[in-house]
């Protein structure tokens, strides 16, 4: 199947993109992602120590942390089932009220279980909110906005992550269950103001009296060469930057570099400073020159960044790095994000598609931890990063060798000098 073409100007170069008006809705569900991952931000920092509290040891403290990302994932399939059955805006709401009532209810646990419980029935409703969002960003984007959109709501989230642990460390100061509830609240917020102005998405068969365009299955989107290597991509991609990069870089700059935790948040945090100089412009540049080479690019940029990084024996180098290996991941998720889009369109609801497409992402998160710990274990850090960095630049072949531009802009109608078309 040829690949489609793009419109270009006059100088043989691709058109530059018109600016995107991005629908109401979509600002109400980036304000709404600001609050949320504010939120998670004030309850990362405590809930570790939330759970030591209650008298376990460091593995029952980190389990906390990994009961959610495992709930998310087992329930996903579940979500995108709901979202095709119900339809994105009450899936959304559900899922952000879900989260509040479990995060109210931390804030009261007594023990280690039930804090295990709470944390876990959580990870439910967040992955109902997540496929949901990215469902209703799939039919709100305009089709040449998609990259930009995608880019938007990265930055909002990325955002609200870096100030919610700020705040929660001050709020931490009145009591370690505090953040729980300040969460909830704000949650009930975000979830009545989605609810009042956001308006569910119908189909475009779906207002004039014709029968509505059914969900797309992952069986069609299988079909898609482009989707099957998203797949790929977004598995590595958690394995990299969402698991690999939040477990191993703490340990590799302690037992390595024999630098103080300091130095392992200076890593995180720069790899946050690189990941939001990439997202203001990745998303329009993905829009213009198309989602293909951007995806590939951003995989090849972190793959060997995150590779490099088990065989540095400095600081700086290291930090160096890590920017780096941030700045190509904001290469790269936009214009994955847009890809898909793309090959879900905006007249279907695409919710098992996208569930599809976030559960590769957090089995990648999950195993990579563990199976790259485990490399450490036997053989090295060198080797634990290398083989990370190995498995991006696997992804970024298959791309190369599969996936398809998604992207089609229209050609631009040439003015003559009277001005008529």
């Amino acid at each position: 199947m040829p690949l489609p073409r793009l419109a270009r100007g006059a100088s043989g170069r691709p058109a530059a993109a018109p600016r995107v008006r991005l629908p109401r809705e979509i600002k109400v569900l980036l304000a709404a992602a600001f609050v949320i991952a504010l939120g998670y931000g004030l309850v990362a920092p405590v809930l570790p120590q939330f759970a030591a509290s209650f008298d376990v040891g460091v593995a029952a403290a980190s389990v906390i942390v990994s009961v959610f990302a495992f709930t998310r994932l087992i329930f996903a399939p579940t979500s995108g089932s709901l979202t095709a059955r119900l339809g994105e805006r009450k899936v959304y709401v559900s899922g952000v009220l879900i989260v509040a009532l479990s995060t109210g209810a931390c804030a009261f646990a007594q023990n280690y279980w039930q804090l295990l419980l709470y944390r876990g029935l959580g990870g439910i409703g967040s992955t109902m909110f997540t496929v949901s969002a990215m469902a209703l960003l799939v039919r709100l984007a305009p089709p040449d906005g998609r990259g930009r959109v995608s880019s938007a709501y990265a930055g909002t989230f990325l955002m609200g992550g870096i100030l919610g642990p700020v705040a929660g460390g001050l709020l931490a100061g009145w009591g370690l269950r505090v953040p729980f509830l300040v969460y909830a609240a704000a949650l009930v917020v975000a979830a009545a103001v989605v609810a009042v102005m956001l308006r569910e998405p119908r189909n475009a068969a779906g207002g004039d009296g014709t029968a509505a365009s059914p969900p797309m299955t992952v069986r069609e989107a299988l079909a898609d060469g482009t989707y099957r290597a998203s797949l790929v991509s977004a598995f590595a991609n958690g394995w990299a930057t969402f698991g690999v990069r939040m477990s191993l870089i703490p340990l590799f700059a302690g037992a390595v570099l024999l630098a103080g935790p300091s130095t392992a948040g200076l890593a995180l945090a720069v790899f946050a400073v690189g990941n939001a100089a990439a997202l203001t412009f990745s998303g329009r540049l993905a829009d213009t020159l198309g989602r293909k080479p951007m995806v590939i690019t951003g995989l090849v940029v972190t793959g060997l960044a995150l590779g490099a990084v088990g065989f540095t024996d400095n600081v700086p180098l290291f930090v160096v790095l890590s920017v780096v290996a941030g700045f190509g991941s904001g290469l790269l998720n936009p214009s994955q994000q847009a890809a898909v889009a793309d090959v879900v369109g905006n007249e279907r609801n695409g919710g098992k598609v996208l569930a599809t497409f976030q559960m590769a992402t957090d089995a990648g998160a999950i195993l990579g931890p563990v199976l790259a710990g485990a490399l450490a274990d036997r053989l090295s850090y060198g080797w634990a990063f290398a083989a990370t960095g190995a498995i991006l630049l696997v992804s970024a072949l298959v791309w190369l060798a599969f996936g398809r531009e998604t992207l089609i802009r229209e050609p631009q109608l040439q003015q003559r000098p009277d001005g008529t078309a």
